[in-house]
């Protein structure tokens, strides 16, 4: 799809939008605005070229609510231009579904705005090229490319998140169950998404808006409380407020002093945590006190211990040990003048900045303060850990479930023997602090010290432990580790090793497989190279070793693969069906020669059995053909195989009719026939006595489904008093 380029506006762009609709120039010139409030003319320009191309590929194209499409990235774009993004950023925003939704490619936007806005508008880019067999799988897969593009730029996230946010806010106008699907998808993932890059405004606001699509009533009872109670304490607040701030120009220090409201999810969550009702949640309220200095801060929480008695064991120093998205403050809890309990959180001008926009803060404020927790730094080394960790899942609901653990906000913090803290989730063991140090240090450990006494590996970790782990060569991981490893690292790196391991040991076992398989067609002599390359072709396989593999787990029989290296040959045999020679319809049979006993006539959905035969190839018998006591004297000569999937063509089965001498029963049994789609090959009548005779019919079937059908309408019939199938 081509769509002429608009020329490059140099002035006059918030009062004239040329070739904007007059529909959309009001929503144009609001973004304009905003922009022109920290860009310059020339990116304000840029953008407004990317909306009016974006306008005219969305043209026709409306949102559930009625809205015409525009509007959307628009509005994520506006999102996006609060937190004070770059020009390259907004201009991807408002084209970030045009790839996905019309004609146009990601190569014709990079011809057209570069590089850099076409790769950002691929990574927020589902993809819809392949099919999946499931949803989860395609939601996997989906977040897969999108973490990578994180990974080079964190950009990416930041406009997803931005495109969630919106329609989390325009969900009312989608079906109930859709509503419930998104929002719980963005509760498990994209809030917890934001909040570990540190954006904890967009995370809050996605979790309410979450919170009321999947539990309405819950939110509006909460809501409704927590406006009733903003009203009875407004008073109390106020008061609490200046009595802190009076404190602390009594003793010279200048502090901002905010309150801040727990959000609906948090209090509801607390109140399923700790199963209280809404009344007994304490710490709804708490006040935020921002200073100059990190020295001021110590001063801070000094002044506020004299104020207010602490409660002992609530007190957090994330400034000393900062939280893995850059969080840092001071945290306690203290009982207040008006007897309750009243959190308190104490930090700089520059870590309110980065507790309110996390990785965005790098845009939002210009700074030149030095700190020494650069969020966009952490969120990358976290991503590229995570893309690590992900190299080893192997389903998309092992993928998932190692994303969701990752993004597992409470952490304890660890000491290595060394003195390094290690961070890792509340209800880490000892397994999972020897993984978080080195892979190999966890998969050859047996036990561990921590604080100098030995304990098991399922020994779970608290604040402050100093842990060492013990190792020895022999070590390697077992499958009952992965019931107290609760890192996705750890997890993965097991299941990995076990993996690994089980591939190297079904390796073995397929060669001591198929070297007796060997043995027993008569070759004794190692397969040439020449062999092995042609029948990998056959069964289009790369590697030697995944033949191995797949005979050592019992996907491919040992005896198939023999034949199918040394078909055999020589003697005639039993009679066969002739139109039943294929070489497609046995799973692992490939390059055999597959023929079906007459004696039985198999059909697609027959439990079958396989008998190697001289001259014939692999014989196919039910596994309750009479013929098979015969065969199974020689078992090394039998083999268990399946039905493949999706088969086409016809089987021929006999069945036998016995039947009343009335005119037309033949020719109603052969109509029926026929109406199920199927063809008579051929009609024996065996006349038993003057009332009744025996039809035996050869008809052709697809399966047992088919045959089912036209039999059940044979048995319908008042003439026809007996019908079965034939089988010896």
């Amino acid at each position: 799809m081509a769509i002429r380029p608009l020329r490059r506006i140099q002035t006059n762009w918030i009062t004239d939008l040329p070739g904007a609709p007059v529909k959309h120039r009001d929503l144009a010139r609001d973004l304009c605005k905003e922009l022109g409030e920290y860009l310059d003319e020339q990116a304000v320009a840029d953008v407004y070229r990317a909306y009016d191309y974006g306008a005219r590929a969305h043209e026709g194209q409306t949102r559930r609510s009625g809205e015409e499409y525009i509007t959307h990235p628009v509005s994520v774009a506006r999102i996006l231009a609060e937190m004070r993004l770059d020009s390259r950023s907004i201009m991807a925003a408002i084209l970030h579904d045009v790839v996905e939704d019309t004609a146009i490619t990601t190569q014709v936007l990079a011809d057209e705005f570069g590089d850099d806005v076409a790769q950002l508008v691929d990574g927020v880019t589902k993809i819809n090229q392949i099919e999946f067999d499931s949803r989860e799988e395609a939601e996997a897969e989906n977040f897969r490319k999108m973490l990578l593009a994180m990974s080079r730029d964190i950009r990416v996230i930041l406009i997803k998140l931005g495109d969630r946010l919106h329609n989390m806010r325009t969900l009312d106008a989608l079906a109930a169950e859709k509503r419930v699907r998104i929002a719980s998808q963005t509760l498990d993932i994209f809030a917890p998404i934001a909040n570990r890059l540190g954006m904890h405004r967009w995370s809050r606001e996605l979790e309410d808006l979450s919170f009321k699509h999947i539990y309405p009533k819950r939110f509006d009872a909460i809501t409704k409380a927590l406006k009733r109670r903003k009203g009875n304490r407004r008073s109390v607040l106020k008061k609490l407020n200046a009595q802190i701030v009076s404190h602390l120009s009594d003793v010279g220090i200048t502090a901002r002093v905010e309150g801040r409201e727990k959000n609906a999810w948090g209090i509801y969550r607390k109140m399923q945590r700790k199963h209280v009702a809404f009344e007994q949640v304490l710490d709804i309220q708490a006040f935020r006190i921002i200073v100059e200095d990190v020295d001021t801060c110590y001063r801070v929480l000094g002044r506020m211990h004299q104020l207010y008695k602490p409660i002992p064991g609530r007190f957090k120093d994330y400034i000393a040990i900062p939280k893995s998205n850059g969080y840092q403050s001071l945290h306690t809890t203290v009982f207040g003048t008006f007897g309750e309990s009243l959190e308190v959180q104490i930090r700089t001008e520059e870590m309110h900045r980065i507790a309110e926009a996390g990785v965005a803060s790098h845009w939002l404020y210009k700074s030149d303060e030095k700190t020494d927790v650069a969020p966009q730094d952490l969120a990358r080394q976290w991503l590229l850990d995570l893309l690590d960790t992900q190299s080893n899942a192997g389903d998309p609901s092992e993928f998932l479930e190692h994303l969701k653990i990752d993004l597992f906000p409470d952490q304890v913090y660890v000491f290595t023997p060394d003195g390094e803290i290690k961070k890792l989730p509340l209800g880490a063991t000892a397994l999972d602090f020897a993984y978080a140090v080195h892979s190999d240090l966890g998969n050859r450990c047996v036990g561990a010290r921590i604080n100098q006494k030995q304990v098991p590996l399922h020994e779970v970790l608290k604040n402050g432990d100093h842990v060492e782990i013990l190792t020895t060569r022999s070590a390697r991981p077992s499958p009952s580790w992965l019931n107290y490893a609760i890192t996705s690292k750890a997890r993965a790196a097991i299941r990995g090793s076990l993996k690994n391991r089980r591939n190297r040991e079904a390796i073995a076992l397929g060669r001591q497989l198929l070297d007796r398989a060997l043995k027993g067609v008569g070759h004794r002599r190692r397969l040439s190279s020449t062999q092995k390359v042609s029948l990998l072709e056959t069964l289009n396989l790369e590697h030697w070793d995944e033949l191995l593999s797949d005979i050592g787990f019992g996907k491919r029989p040992a005896m198939i693969v023999a034949r199918q290296i040394y078909p055999a040959d020589g003697e005639q045999g039993d009679e066969v069906d002739e139109f039943a020679v294929q070489s497609l319809a046995i799973r692992g049979a490939e390059r055999l020669l597959i023929t079906y006993g007459k004696c039985c006539h198999p059909i697609p959905g027959d439990p079958i059995i396989g008998f190697f035969s001289k001259g014939r190839g692999l014989v196919i018998h039910t596994t309750d053909c009479p013929n098979n006591s015969r065969y199974r004297k020689h078992p090394e000569n039998s083999v268990h195989v399946h039905w493949s999937e999706n088969l086409t063509g016809v089987f021929q089965v006999l069945l036998r009719l016995e039947i009343q001498n009335q005119p037309g029963v033949l020719a109603k049994a052969a109509s029926i026939i026929a109406e199920n789609d199927s063809n008579i090959v051929n009609v024996h009548l065996v006349e038993r006595d003057g009332r009744n005779s025996q039809l035996n019919f050869s008809v052709e079937v697809r399966d047992r489904i088919h045959l089912a059908q036209i039999m059940r309408q044979l048995h319908n019939e008042d003439d026809i008093f007996r019908l079965y199938r034939v089988k010896g």
